[in-house]
């Protein structure tokens, strides 16, 4: 479990009584932190990026933070924006934004929208636990089959199953594909990088049942982590061909801000004796530091270890059958004034 590092942004903050135990003045009730929800007060739905290195210029996030708890997760720092911390914070306060379906029908009605894939997941994956109750995700799906507006599905869980129905609906359109991400086949691993992300075989399983569905599906092995979970990467994408993917990437781990901390206490308590190894490969994939945010560079990294993992990725595609290219998706058939719930379903 990490810690709470300092939000960086913050001129003081508070240091525990390290004699201070919380299980003894509760009667030893206390069973570690809770998870909260709060209620994201946002304005808008859309967001828009002009990240010169990124696939997409609009992205959908049902929630600010992520129970999912993955110790590299690049998207942690940004909770220290909204006055929390990178560590626990970000996997025990989640924003909920509750209006976001109403948000997104709104602004895809509004005729500045200009016809566009949305990414959902861009920072935090819109399939994390609570998703099962709240049904955010679920509920902008519908929104977007009444506008029939594409929408690419990043995400580590199973439950994007659930919604298998919506998905397909929007496939037939060409507007619908989802990307599995994948770092791990090995379910212990996962069980303390990933905690609370569906198991290995659960993702290969989404993809199965996703391809089955003639949903476009696609792999995505990421973060590889260099001296951790690098040597994975063929197996990853030969299970994932064999569970009907058709396209595959790959991104190497970045550790801005906050996330130094916390990744190397982490190798500590679970990986010391590689610890050495794995820092020393990422720095020599960042430039001689542990997080290098150049554009271009901060997805792959560079130098004789980075070219390295890539020609590994390129080979082990090849012979495991992906095509090169992920699936391209349509606006053809957006609706300007959207359908109806009886429309969804023809």
């Amino acid at each position: 479990m990490p810690e709470n590092p300092p939000n960086r942004f913050e001129k003081i903050h508070l240091e525990p009584d390290a004699d201070w135990n919380p299980d003894e003045d509760d009667g030893g009730r206390s069973q570690g932190p809770q998870t909260q929800f709060l209620i994201d007060h946002s304005a808008t739905a859309i967001a828009y990026n002009k990240s010169p290195d990124l696939p997409f210029d609009v992205s959908l996030n049902p929630y600010r933070g992520c129970e999912h708890g993955c110790i590299y997760c690049y998207a942690r720092p940004t909770h220290e924006f909204l006055g929390f911390s990178s560590g626990l914070d970000f996997e025990t306060k989640i924003m909920v934004k509750t209006k976001l379906p109403e948000l997104l029908r709104a602004e895809l009605s509004s005729p500045k929208w200009q016809p566009q894939t949305i990414v959902m997941s861009g920072v935090t994956d819109c399939y994390q636990p609570v998703e099962r109750k709240l049904k955010l995700t679920r509920r902008c799906l519908e929104v977007l089959l009444e506008f029939r507006n594409p929408i690419a599905i990043i995400t580590k869980n199973f439950l994007v199953t659930r919604d298998i129905d919506l998905l397909a609906e929007l496939a037939k359109f060409n507007c619908a594909s989802v990307c599995v991400s994948v770092t791990t086949l090995d379910s212990d691993l996962r069980s303390v990088m990933e905690p609370r992300t569906s198991p290995p075989q659960a993702r290969l399983n989404a993809i199965r049942k996703l391809a089955e569905a003639k949903i476009p599906v696609s792999v995505n092995v990421a973060p590889i982590i260099p001296g951790l979970t690098d040597h994975e990467m063929p197996k990853i994408l030969q299970a994932a061909r064999d569970a009907g993917a058709t396209s595959a990437g790959f991104t190497v781990v970045r550790l801005p801000y906050a996330n130094v901390e916390l990744f190397e206490n982490w190798l500590q308590t679970h990986f010391s004796d590689r610890k050495e190894k794995v820092l020393n490969r990422i720095k020599a994939m960042r430039g001689g530091k542990l997080y290098d945010a150049e554009w271009g560079k901060r997805f792959r990294g560079e130098g004789i270890f980075a070219e390295q993992i890539a020609q590994m990725f390129h080979v082990a595609k090849r012979k495991a059958g992906f095509k090169d290219d992920f699936e391209e998706l349509s606006t053809a058939h957006f609706r300007h004034e959207g359908g109806t719930q009886l429309d969804l379903f023809g």
